[in-house]
């Protein structure tokens, strides 16, 4: 078969299977090992070599540890050490651990139990990153707790494919051969390609920026990384090892976000290769043979992983519900294990069966997470019906407040800020849970409940307040609370903060005069230092911006009454366009005449 009936292959595979796998809901790699499990030798048989596919797509690995390198700044690491080198590394030690025992039960050797005890502690970085960013979850308590574990399991990789090697019997290599000299000597050469790569690495990426030719600069960053993996492997270590020490060389570098940035699409694709790889190598006819005994272990990792991270989450202060969540985020095999496994094989630390069942096992951990995740979802819905059932809302102090928020996310936060300052007490009002306690983490008072149930506004004294900051993201929550609000008071003033025009409108429609839309400032304030920049005099750039704000906000409520007739507006756009533009000749005509 040719190369590019091959590539055809691989990327009508890519193609078909990831999109399907996502609507689905069960995620990109997924799918990459879906399709994998497809095209391979097993199923379909359209790719036959598996061996030279693995070897190729191996280098997605090394490109993705040149990111994580990249991204690993002293700085960030120093902000993160508490969780990182805290909650990560008992993570790593007590389920490593855990597990290594359950393989010596199971009839490994101390040093082989050891490899497959931290190697199957590893998580799927790429899967529960992607997972919780999709889910929105990423700057949750348990979200921040797993990004930590995360990092540290990372970080855990590079010195555990170093150790493999030195576990094995007829291990190979200058570290193994020549005893601890020839180590004290990789060592000192891995210092020396440090302090050479941070200073010489730079100026070769100084000296091709200067020339302005994307491409070279491209090829350079590929080079670095394809140099330094070749370092590594001729030192006896990995390939990895050597990606990732010239991406945290060039982590504070003025070139990252450039090399990031030409990186990041071949390390998406190669990537996506190797899970590809990693399906096509998933021995399905063990899962036949065994199906039994490869369930219970996939449950056994799962269970191990999940206890064990919902203890370490309790312990470092996370509530039930996020030390749960975070032991379904990172409770599943990790796609490092399919290299150190099959490190442990070429150092005959495991023996191949051994090695296919566990790959079968980590893979189908991965199959299984997204599952854990509806169950979790379910769960905490069920949660949050029953105490919305016992308390409906937090019952707020019974003293006379000035001003009420609803909404306490980025907008109402920093009204109640401004008011703060100003010594003006406030009740705020959130429905979220979630928000709730991450704010009063942050030292601010805010009471849950829904701020369009009457009682709750009752209770928050909302006939005696003389402000109503309507600042609820949810459009439908923020027009239901507004109803609420007019009807039952009244004589209450709201301010209300619009997400569109839309919006706006609806708000104006229940009489609402005084109506922000979130971003029409602060796109105002953009414009206006653009122009600036452009070479605009101060007072032009002050002065075009004014006259636009004054003609919206002019047009917007002249065109209140219009807005549902989607035609009409079309119309008045143009109109309004056309007009704007006569505005601002008037004023340039009126510049030539006072010039």
């Amino acid at each position: 078969m040719s190369f590019l009936q091959t590539a055809a292959i691989f990327l009508a595979a890519a193609v078909i299977a990831v999109p399907v796998a996502r609507r689905l809901g069960l995620g990109a790699i997924l799918g990459y090992l879906a399709a994998g499990a497809l095209i391979g030798p097993q199923a379909l048989g359209l790719i036959g070599d598996v061996a030279d596919t693995f070897h190729f797509a191996e280098f997605g690995v090394v490109l993705l540890l040149f990111i994580i390198g990249l991204e690993l700044q002293p700085s960030r690491l120093w902000t993160m050490r508490q969780n990182v080198f805290g909650l990560g590394l008992m993570q790593l030690f007590i389920t490593g651990g855990a597990l290594a025992l359950l393989a010596r039960f199971f009839g490994f050797g101390p040093q082989a139990a050891a490899v497959v005890g931290l190697t199957l502690s590893l998580s799927s970085t790429a899967f529960a990153l992607q997972t919780l960013a999709e889910k929105n979850q990423l700057t949750t308590h348990h979200g921040r707790a797993a990004f930590a574990v995360l990092l540290l399991q990372d970080l855990a990789v590079i010195p555990l494919l170093a150790l493999v090697p030195l576990l094995a019997p007829d291990a190979h290599g200058p570290m193994q051969s020549a005893g601890a000299i020839a180590a004290l000597e990789t060592i000192g050469l891995l210092i020396v390609t440090a302090v050479g790569g941070r200073y010489l690495l730079r100026y070769a990426l100084r000296v091709v920026a200067s020339i302005r030719v994307q491409e070279v600069f491209t090829a350079l960053a590929l080079l670095t990384v394809v140099g330094a993996a070749l370092l590594m492997d001729r030192l006896g270590l990995s390939a990895a090892l050597g990606a990732f020490v010239a991406g945290v060389l060039l982590a504070d570098s003025e070139y990252r976000h450039a090399l990031q940035a030409d990186i990041e699409p071949f390390k998406g694709l190669l990537l996506g290769l190797f899970f590809i790889a990693v399906g096509m190598s998933l021995d399905l006819r063990v899962v036949a043979a065994e199906p039994l005994t490869i369930a219970a272990m996939v449950g056994g990792l799962i269970a191990v992983k999940g206890v064990i991270l919902f203890v370490l989450g309790r312990v470092n202060g996370l509530s039930v519900p996020s030390a749960r969540a975070l032991a379904v985020a990172i409770s599943q095999g990790g796609e490092f294990a399919f290299v150190v496994l099959g490190v442990a094989v070429t150092a005959s630390l495991v023996d191949r069966p051994m090695a296919d069942r566990l790959i079968v096992v980590v893979g189908l951990s991965l199959v299984v997470t997204p599952l854990l995740f509806a169950a979790n979802g379910w769960l905490e819905r069920r949660e949050a019906a029953r105490k919305a059932r016992d308390s409906t809302y937090d019952q707020p102090p019974p003293d006379d407040r000035q001003v009420i928020i609803a909404g306490f996310g980025r907008f109402g936060q920093i009204v109640a800020r401004i008011l703060r300052a100003r010594a003006i007490p406030f009740t705020a009002l959130e429905i979220s849970p979630e928000q709730v306690s991450f704010v009063r983490d942050y030292g601010s008072k805010v009471y849950y409940g829904d701020a369009s149930r009457l009682e709750l506004l009752q209770a928050a004294h909302a006939d005696r307040a003389v402000a109503f900051v309507l600042a609820i993201d949810d459009v439908e929550a923020s027009v239901r609370t507004a109803e609420v609000v007019r009807q039952h008071f009244p004589n209450l003033k709201i301010y209300a903060r619009a997400r569109n025009r839309s919006h706006a409108y609806r708000l104006m429609e229940l009489g609402i005069a005084v109506v922000w839309r979130e971003t029409f400032l602060s796109s105002l304030d953009m414009a206006r230092e653009v122009l600036k920049g452009l070479g605009l005099p101060d007072y032009a750039a002050d002065r075009s911006v004014e006259i636009f704000r004054e003609h919206d906000e002019r047009r917007l409520y002249s065109l209140f009454g219009e807005h549902h007739n989607e035609a009409r507006m079309q119309m008045l756009a143009k109109e309004t366009a056309q007009e704007l533009e006569e505005l601002f000749a008037q004023d340039a005509a009126r510049d030539r005449r006072d010039a």
